[in-house]
């Protein structure tokens, strides 16, 4: 591996599905491959261990673009695995090129620089940041401004303790729409210990996508988990992307009513 040679000419770091741009959605997927531009090779790990949650969240591709689909909303996900680097973090967070993760060394992570790491934010964490950037601003500029849903997948068990949640919904201060989605979650027959209110992880993390694409700008956000033992099969992921699709479209429905009751009436 010559890690100081990335191949970019054939390796796009974005991958876009078009909807409308009134759609009043937008669906984001920071972790939706497990691939790495050719030089990398797989940064010396076993192939098998680009088939964990380690690389990429399983099943969160099929998830978003059916989501994005049901919706005729638009949808930008990330091509490559987060062991490259991690286009969920802030490109000053020191996880942002992970060099041990889940109890696996990353052998070609382990001596990386700071201007190796400089490289792999212009070519690959940028281009995606800068997609979902421009997809946001084309959407508000309709007069329909998005929410941005970022669509990920959370493992089973974690540290040997199994995970109860089908379903998690992360926010940090603006919980908007993620209040009005586990509502809906509820009502369509999850029970309650079935629901991760910011479970498995917290929804608050600086610099992450959703934090600055959405949070910093005042949009509605949610980001949805789903326990990847469910959506481990294309037929499976398409299947709760539909689900969440109509669910997420009652909970900007509830949301915008409450909204415009809160809007001050014109005399």
């Amino acid at each position: 591996m010559n890690s100081h040679t990335p191949d970019i000419a054939d390796f796009a770091p974005v991958e876009t599905l078009a909807g409308r741009l009134d759609a009043g959605v937008l669906a984001i997927c920071d972790h939706a491959r497990n691939a790495f531009p050719t030089s990398y090779g797989t940064l010396g790990l076993p192939p098998d261990a680009l088939e964990r949650h380690i690389a990429y969240d399983i099943g969160a591709r099929g998830l978003s673009l059916e989501l994005a689909a049901r919706l005729a909303a638009p949808a930008v996900l990330s091509t490559y695995s987060r062991l490259l680097i991690d286009p969920n973090r802030g490109e000053d967070d020191p996880t942002l090129v992970m060099r041990y993760s889940d109890g696996a060394v990353v052998p070609g992570n382990a001596r990386i620089d700071e201007a190796e790491i400089a490289r792999r934010v212009a070519r690959y964490w940028r281009p995606y940041r800068d997609a979902v950037e421009a997809t946001t601003q084309a959407m508000i500029a309709t007069g329909t401004p998005p929410a941005i849903v970022s669509v990920h997948t959370f493992t089973p068990v974690w540290r040997g303790t199994p995970r109860p949640w089908k379903v998690g919904l992360l926010y940090d201060r603006d919980d908007r729409l993620a209040r009005r989605l586990l509502a809906a979650l509820a009502a369509d027959g999850l029970a309650s210990d079935e629901i991760g209110d910011n479970e498995p992880y917290g929804g608050g993390l600086k610099g992450d996508t959703i934090d600055a694409m959405a949070t910093s700008r005042g949009l509605l956000n949610v980001l949805i988990e789903v326990r990847q033992d469910l959506v481990s099969t294309p037929q499976a992921a398409r299947e709760w992307g539909a689900r969440l699709a109509r669910l997420v479209a009652v909970a900007l429905a509830a949301a915008d009513l409450e909204l415009a009751a809160k809007s001050p009436t014109k005399a």
